[in-house]
C-alpha cells in the first residue's frame, strides 16, 4: 500500500474503499475514475462525498495507476492507494487488506458514482453499526424477465421484490473480511460486496436511494451527470 499518511485508529470510525481500477471498456477504453465533471475527476466527486464526514478515518483507493489520483486528494492524510485487482472484487479485496486503521465499519463505493446522497450514506453506516450489511438501491421500475439460454422466458418475477443495487454498501468490518476471505478461498468473484456477504449467510438490508445516484458507464451518462449539475439536482 502506498499511504500518503496513516490515520490514527479509532474503533468507532469508518473506512471507505473505492475500487477505481477499471479500464472503462464501455467508455471506449478511458478509465472512468479519471473522467472529468466540471474540472474534477469522477474519483474526486466520489471521494468528496465521504471525506467531509467526521467519522471517516481512512479512505483507500484501488487504482491501476497511482498517478490517476488527483494531486488534491494526495494532500489528504487519510487517503491511501493500493494496486487494483483483476476485477472489481479483486480491487475491493486489495483495498480491504490495505486499511491501516482500526475502523469497525467499512463502506465500499464505486468511483463511477459521483453523487451518492448524504442521507443514504448515513443510513447505510447506521445499519452497519447495528451488525449487518446495508446496500443502497432503488426498486425495479421495469418488468424483469428470466430467460433460458435459448431466450425463452422462464418466469416473470414480481417487481415489488426486485431492486437495482447501487453503492455505497456498508458492513461491519469483521463481516466483510470474513466474506472476502471465503470468496477468495472458494474462487468466487462476486459483482458486488453484498453478494460476498450473502455467500456466508450474512444479513444485508436494502436502503432506498435515488436514480440521481447514477453510475457512469457509457458516454451518455456523462451528459446525464452534467445535466443533473446544471439543474441543481445534485450538490
Amino acid at each position: 500500500m502506498t499511504a500518503f499518511a496513516k490515520s490514527p485508529g479509532r474503533r468507532s470510525g469508518v473506512a471507505v474503499l473505492i475500487p477505481a481500477a477499471g479500464i472503462g471498456a464501455r467508455m471506449g477504453g478511458s478509465p472512468k475514475s479519471v473522467l472529468e465533471l466540471r474540472g474534477r475527476t469522477l474519483l474526486e466527486w466520489a471521494a468528496d462525498a465521504f471525506l467531509p464526514r467526521g467519522d471517516v478515518v481512512e479512505l483507500v483507493v484501488a487504482l491501476a495507476d497511482e498517478h490517476h489520483l488527483a494531486e488534491r486528494l494526495r494532500q489528504d492524510r487519510r487517503i491511501g492507494v493500493v494496486r487494483g485487482g483483476d476485477d472489481r472484487f479483486g480491487s475491493v479485496a486489495n483495498a480491504l487488506e490495505g486499511i491501516s486503521c482500526e475502523a469497525e465499519i467499512v463502506v465500499v463505493h464505486d468511483a463511477a458514482r459521483p453523487f451518492p446522497p448524504e442521507e443514504v450514506i448515513d443510513r447505510c453506516v447506521r445499519i452497519a453499526h447495528g451488525g449487518c450489511g446495508a446496500v443502497a438501491g432503488i426498486h425495479a421500475v421495469d418488468t424483469v424477465k428470466v430467460a433460458d439460454e435459448a431466450g425463452r422466458i422462464v418466469r416473470t418475477p414480481s417487481r415489488k421484490d426486485l431492486w437495482y443495487a447501487q453503492t455505497p454498501q456498508a458492513f461491519p468490518r469483521t463481516l466483510l473480511e470474513k466474506a472476502v476471505a471465503h470468496c477468495r478461498s472458494a474462487g468466487i468473484s462476486p459483482t458486488d460486496d453484498a453478494s460476498a456477504v450473502e455467500e456466508i449467510g450474512g444479513e444485508v438490508r436494502m436502503v432506498p436511494s435515488s436514480a440521481l445516484n447514477l453510475k457512469v458507464t457509457y458516454p451518455s451518462d456523462i451528459a446525464a451527470a452534467e445535466a443533473y449539475l446544471e439543474r441543481g439536482l445534485v450538490p
